[in-house]
């Protein structure tokens, strides 16, 4: 696991803390005859053999992964628009963490089995996550799709723009997320916390349009939001306390 964190903070700091905008700039204007990728790729490599020792028996590591590096960076330069850009960044990111994974494994066999993956308790935090994240976008459109504000010309209020559905899904699913997170910890005043921050931000805005039924739609919509997480969560801690036992 040592040479995994090893190669992995190499990885964070040569992609994140070190690596300045322009060069970022610059390679996606030059792409392949950028100075600043190999640049880039250089400070990798130096990172990763500093993190390792200089310890010859790593070389083969260190070259593994600084040419798979540049490979896939310029492969994102290229397939990377405005359009897939985010897509682009995840999908570096998670080549490059599956490259660095293959090498620590083969230094230090991580020895997973898939009977580990699919344990029961493993198989719990999974449903849990699953009923917290993306099953509550569906089930809450669909109660409070009967008081659903809307324009004159009868389109949804909240669905004039692209942006604001994808924006009011991923607030959802991180606020879920949090609150489930919260009661795994046992700090329900952070819920609490985290309820009345959402209602400042949004509520005030909702109070200047003076807008009684976007506001009471809204409220609907974020109590079942809380309310379906802190269900899943204290269900997550009963069936994971008696799965331990406990």
């Amino acid at each position: 696991m040592i040479v995994f964190l090893k190669l992995l903070l190499a990885h964070l700091l040569g992609d994140f803390c070190f690596q300045p905008s322009r060069w970022i700039a610059d390679k996606q204007r030059y792409k392949i005859k950028s100075k600043s990728l190999y640049f880039h790729i250089l400070l990798h490599a130096v990172l990763l053999a500093l993190l390792l020792g200089l310890d010859p028996v790593y070389w083969q590591a260190v070259v593994f992964i600084t040419i798979s590096h540049y490979l896939i960076d310029v492969a994102k330069l290229y397939i990377q628009n405005s359009k897939n850009a985010v897509f682009c960044f995840f999908a570096d990111q998670a080549l490059h963490i599956i490259a660095i994974a293959a090498v620590a494994n083969w230094y230090e066999p991580f020895g997973w089995s898939l009977s580990g993956l699919l344990s029961p308790s493993v198989l719990l935090l999974v449903t849990a996550l699953v009923l917290v994240t993306f099953v509550p976008t569906v089930l809450i459109s669909m109660l409070i799709a009967q008081w659903r504000p809307e324009t004159k010309d009868k389109r949804p209020i909240l669905y004039d723009e692209e942006s604001l559905i994808r924006a009011g899904r991923f607030i959802g699913i991180l606020e879920r997320l949090l609150v489930f997170l919260f009661i795994l910890i046992n700090r329900w005043e952070a819920i609490g916390f985290l309820l009345a921050a959402k209602s400042i931000f949004r509520f005030g805005d909702l109070r200047q349009g003076k807008d009684r039924k976007l506001t009471e739609y809204v409220l609907i919509g974020t109590l079942l939001s809380f309310g379906i997480a802190i269900l899943a969560g204290l269900g997550y801690v009963h069936l994971a306390a008696k799965l331990n036992g406990k």
